[in-house]
């Protein structure tokens, strides 16, 4: 173990880890990542592929994803101009590897996940009712 790995440890919250988690907290960065899986776009191409995202949304989430060099632009010297999005190596192999990976997990736990949280929801509601019934028999004392 190295000296940053044991820091890591010590400190989770600078490890590499949640770097990498990073990533994904933002919901549309991998919807993004995974419409340039298929080669350059150009910005139309692009919010026309994912539908339903804002153009506003989509112009914050390309200039996190160029800041954090997954996305590179390329803008061509023609009139009109034009300007296209494309995967860096750094942003295929996130999405080749680790973007892969998960759909596969998800598509073979995908069930089990949703009912987990139906559960949990289920559990969380029934709880909130027996504290609501519970505060209205003190009231009635």
């Amino acid at each position: 173990m190295t000296d940053d790995d044991a820091h890591c440890y010590e400190l989770v919250a600078d490890c590499r880890l949640r770097a990498a988690a990073e990533l994904f907290a933002h919901t549309w960065d991998p919807v993004v990542l995974a419409a340039l899986r298929a080669g350059p776009r150009r910005r139309r191409d692009l919010r026309a592929a994912i539908g339903g995202i804002s153009d506003k949304v989509l112009t914050d989430t390309v200039r996190r994803l160029l800041a954090n060099g997954l996305v590179d632009r390329q803008a061509h010297a023609e009139a009109p101009p034009r300007v296209e999005y494309a995967l860096t190596a750094l942003g295929r192999s996130l999405v080749e590897g680790p973007m892969v990976a998960l759909g596969r997990w998800v598509t073979e736990h995908g069930d089990e996940l949703l009912e987990a949280q139906e559960t949990r929801e289920d559990q969380e509601g029934q709880e909130s009712r027996e504290g609501q019934e519970a505060r209205a028999a003190q009231e009635t004392y």
